[in-house]
């Protein structure tokens, strides 16, 4: 059983920055990509940044490029994304995920674990 856990969330200011964490552990496999996704209310979940297993390989989404930066520590099993310059618009909870291959992809479908979601606020 793998688990992800997400934390760092929480209200910000429009401007500001947060640094959101996700923590894996349980059975690991050998090496795997993860990601990020969002779903704001009312809205479907998109993609918003991916990770391959060797942190070589990332990817964001149009409207988070510039302002996002994901990376990871294989050694602590921990996912981060550093956001900034955050807008009202990036208000969503914010979901950690990790599938069972070293490439990233983009596609939430692709992904085998997800974990519970944290929520970020972004006020104007």
């Amino acid at each position: 059983q793998v688990t992800l856990v997400e934390s760092g969330g929480g209200l910000v200011q429009a401007g500001g920055s947060l640094r959101l964490s996700c923590e894996v552990s349980g059975r690991t496999f050998r090496r795997y990509a993860m990601g990020w996704f969002r779903q704001a209310p009312g809205k479907e979940r998109e993609f918003v940044s991916a990770i391959s297993w060797s942190g070589g390989s990332v990817y964001y989404a149009d409207s988070v490029k510039g302002r996002f930066t994901i990376s990871r520590d294989n050694a602590e099993k921990t996912m981060s994304l550093q956001m900034n310059s955050l807008k009202p618009e990036d208000t969503a909870v914010y979901y950690c995920a990790a599938r069972e291959a070293a490439e990233a992809t983009t596609g939430g479908w692709s992904y085998d674990y997800w974990g519970q979601g944290i929520q970020v606020t972004v006020s104007s």
